[in-house]
């Protein structure tokens, strides 16, 4: 079997802008967030704000996406973007070898208002914060050293070198021409969840380019999103002292 190379992110966390640039490198079958629609929109949906006549897809199990991954994974390598929190039930140390991971981390100061612009009613249980650093834990633990954790406001700071210590990180060659692309100007094509509502920003993108840090305001949004940041806030700072550093960023 050839590499699976899982990068674990978190909603709202520019994952999918990564994984296109991943996808225009031609080298890897990249594969989006394919556990987290089977969690959200299997035929037997695991997210907490599933309700009865809610979208299902016959046939599509948590299982049937690892059967899935492991086949293309037979004839090359793959890359999936993918949320800890999908599989925090599968994890075990012979499920967990099979992949070389990664980490992408983003203040939940812009993940949960991103959440809550987009989703209202979003349920903290969608948030993956704890899984993803619980899944850092558990792969420290195993293996004695720390993967691969790389800051989305690194990275939008600093792309191209970044995305080159990504690289070298994981083992794979640095293709600089990756980070660059044509407009899709089609948002479902980057997502399976609602047409790709959620990317609008990307399908009129052209690639990673340089971005200053922006600082995100809690005190307009309600309580509720303000507690579930204080909920979020310690497992991101705790990856945040991991990160990969480059010389131009913080």
């Amino acid at each position: 079997m050839h590499r699976i190379v899982a990068l674990w992110a978190v909603p709202r966390s520019t994952s999918t802008a990564f994984e296109w640039m991943m996808r225009q490198r031609g080298d890897l079958d990249c594969l989006h967030e394919p556990f987290c629609e089977a969690w959200y929109q299997g035929e037997d949906p695991m997210w907490p704000r599933f309700r009865a006549g809610d979208v299902t897809t016959p046939g599509l199990t948590i299982e049937s996406v690892w059967d899935n991954i492991r086949a293309r994974a037979g004839k090359g390598s793959v890359f999936i973007k993918d949320f800890a929190h999908s599989v925090s039930h599968m994890w075990d140390a012979a499920f967990l070898s099979h992949f070389t991971h990664a980490f992408l981390i983003r203040d939940p100061a812009k993940t949960t208002t991103s959440m809550y612009d987009k989703w209202p009613d979003f349920n903290e249980l969608e948030c993956g914060f704890p899984e993803q650093r619980a899944l850092f834990d558990l792969l420290t633990a195993l293996h004695g050293t720390c993967p691969a954790v790389i800051d989305s406001d690194d990275l939008l700071e600093n792309p191209r070198d970044m995305t080159a210590a990504f690289c070298d990180a994981v083992s794979l060659p640095f293709i600089a021409e990756a980070l660059t692309w044509q407009a899709s100007g089609d948002q479902s094509v980057h997502s399976w969840w609602d047409g790709g509502s959620f990317h609008a920003n990307l399908a009129k993108s052209t690639g990673l380019t340089p971005q200053k840090r922006k600082y995100v305001d809690l005190e307009n949004t309600p309580e509720r999103v303000r507690r579930i940041y204080r909920r979020m806030k310690p497992h991101y700072d705790h990856l945040f002292r991991h990160r990969i550093r480059v010389s131009k960023t913080v």
